[in-house]
């Protein structure tokens, strides 16, 4: 809807949310409860500081600097201090999309009201947001604790008027890009500068528009895995539902279901139903088992990251119905670190299996296809090297997808001894899915071929649609031509989305 707006209260976010705030552009605002819980939570913050209470980070110093106790006149200048010190990212910048997500999971944290920061901050941030001022984020020099420190620092910054900013698609110091967009920087008060940049929300936004993608990319790997099922003229007996019922994990189940749908009318499956062969390689006849797994890891990361996006990762953290302001580690980025690393070995695994089945379908020991999937083989090399890069691909996922949360090393003279690097594994994250979607675009596009040499037989209904809308931007293959072009079609058909809607037009909605 064209006036939709996203109402943040701190609790009840949503990863689709996020993605409509920070793909689709949907604008947002504070819940008028959630504005009541912020006023109280800086209530607190303001009696504890004249009560003379001696609060982490609101009248100390920061990390193995805590026990330093800073004079009440210098609180506005500690906070100031604290972003400028604080901004050491360093590598490419963060998409926009990314940066929005960390906008605004920030700004339903403090929605919360267990920050202790002014409404005045919560609403900047909100205008930074909706007014599309995005700060420049570097991507590297976050350990994960005590959160995302580098990179929200940096975020922060521009707040402030500092750093660098996009706007309208312009990179400008961050004080120019407030000035074009009307907005007045603003002065940060007690707590506000460490409120800003203590938790998660760098590796967690990324985590999350990750997430997204790969809920989407395991339905279109059902399809591009019954696509070349049929065209190696595989068998469905490993997907029978009585098979499934007897280990019934919830991803293989719904898998077995998904090719059922697929390949209903397949009369290549009519057609080799009585030959000898009668059992397939593992990478097809144990779909059900791999990709049905994928499909349970990442229920298991939405789970995790659906907490995390509406959880208080401050610290310290503020409880104005008790009156009190408590030091905590609610900023360690571990259960987010594990999901992500999780997510990262799940998706790599489904890029895997793709090039192993790629294999078959170019190999003619293992299919009833021509060599390379061309009939004018010697001359033309046909689709030789999309194999050769869909390995590298997947060898390269096997890198990237080693944990990186088992990886620690202590910072701040030790006292921050035992940090998650989960930002690293958001980052690997990332680029081991849009490895996949090349991998998937690649074993489809060889499918799509090997079907060819099968007609006037026809596959399954959904494959059926899958090549319709394939063939709209690849066209068969005739002769050698610059494959990467036809990849990066397909891959355009599988980030926009087009490829699974069309499918699912075509033979029901997928699990």
């Amino acid at each position: 809807m064209d006036n939709e707006i996203i109402m943040l209260d701190g609790l009840n976010l949503k990863p689709e949310t996020v993605r409509k705030v920070a793909v689709e552009g949907l604008p947002v605002r504070i819940d008028e409860a959630a504005k009541e819980r912020i006023r109280a939570s800086r209530a607190c913050v303001e009696k504890a500081i004249r009560d003379g209470k001696r609060i982490y980070g609101i009248n100390t110093g920061f990390g193995a600097l805590s026990n330093v106790v800073i004079d009440a006149s210098q609180i506005e200048q500690l906070q100031e201090n604290l972003i400028r010190s604080h901004c050491t990212g360093v590598g490419p910048p963060f998409s926009e999309e990314e940066v929005r997500a960390m906008m605004v999971l920030r700004a339903n944290f403090f929605a919360r009201g267990n920050s202790g920061v002014r409404p005045e901050l919560v609403e900047k941030l909100v205008e930074l947001l909706n007014r599309r001022v995005h700060p420049v984020v570097p991507q590297k020099g976050s350990v994960g604790a005590s959160g995302d420190l580098a990179p929200l620092a940096h975020l922060a910054s521009v707040l402030v008027g500092e750093g660098e900013a996009f706007y309208e698609g312009t990179r400008m110091p961050g004080h120019e890009a407030l000035k074009r967009a009307g907005i007045t920087p603003i002065r940060l008060k007690a707590k506000e500068g460490l409120a800003m940049i203590n938790g998660t929300q760098a590796m967690t936004a990324v985590g999350v528009l990750g997430l997204l993608k790969a809920e989407k990319l395991v339905k279109v790997a059902d399809i591009v895995g019954a696509a070349t099922l049929d065209a190696l003229r595989g068998t469905l007996t490993a997907f029978d539902p009585d098979i499934q019922a007897v280990r019934p994990h919830p991803g293989q189940m719904e898998v077995s279901r998904n090719f059922h749908r697929l390949m209903e009318g397949s009369e290549i499956t009519l057609s080799h139903r009585d030959c000898p062969r009668i059992q397939d390689a593992y990478s097809l006849r144990c779909i059900p088992q791999v990709h049905g797994a994928v499909r349970d890891v990442l229920r298991y990361a939405r789970n995790v990251l659906t907490i995390e996006i509406n959880a208080a990762t401050d610290n310290p953290l503020v409880f104005p119905e008790k009156d009190k302001v408590e030091s905590g580690g609610n900023f360690h980025g571990e259960p987010v670190a594990f999901a992500l690393d999780f997510m990262g070995i799940a998706m790599s695994e489904l890029g895997g299996i793709s090039e192993r089945r790629i294999e078959k379908l170019l190999n003619p020991v293992f299919s009833d296809l021509p060599p390379f999937l061309t009939d004018k083989g010697g001359l033309h090399s046909g689709l030789m090297m999309i194999q050769v890069s869909a390995a590298s691909l997947a060898s390269e996922n096997k890198i990237l997808a080693s944990p990186a949360s088992v990886d620690s090393i202590p910072t701040s003279s030790d006292k921050e001894d035992h940090v998650s690097m989960g930002t690293i594994a958001a980052r690997k994250v990332h680029e081991i899915i849009e490895n996949v979607e090349h991998i998937l675009a690649m074993e489809i596009l060889a499918s799509t071929q090997g079907l060819t040499f099968l007609e006037p037989l026809k596959p399954g209904k959904g494959i059926q649609a899958a090549t319709q809308v394939i063939r709209e931007v690849v066209p068969p293959i005739t002769s050698d031509r610059r494959y990467h072009e036809d990849i990066r079609a397909i891959r355009g058909l599988i980030e926009s989305g087009k490829l699974l809607r069309t499918v699912e037009e075509a033979c029901g909605k997928l699990d």
